[in-house]
């Protein structure tokens, strides 16, 4: 699914035109670039949770001549699945609270 079969799902489902479906997303998505961006974690319940994440320098090795190579310390968007989402994907029911 893409972003344009994902906005049409959405408008379908919220009754609502492509077009505020489409706003809608982008407001969402830009949020979560910006909160992630900024270090802050974006948690969905039942869905996932966005965060940031560094990955320290280390030592590669390129794989046509084998040449050992630096790799730079990085920052990178990083997504943990939810229990929900989780379950649904494995086909699963979700178990009941009591």
């Amino acid at each position: 699914m893409n972003k344009s079969e994902l906005i049409e799902v959405a408008a379908t489902e919220a009754d609502i035109s492509k077009a505020a479906a489409g706003r809608a997303l982008d407001a969402i998505l830009d949020a979560v670039v910006k909160a992630v961006t900024k270090g802050d974690t974006v948690t969905l319940v039942g869905f996932g949770t966005f965060k940031s994440s560094k990955r320290a320098a280390r030592t590669g090795r390129n794989p046509q001549t084998g040449a050992e190579i630096k790799i730079a310390a990085s920052t990178v968007p990083r997504f943990t699945a939810g229990a929900g989402f989780k379950t649904a994907v494995a086909g699963k029911k979700a178990a009941k609270k009591k």
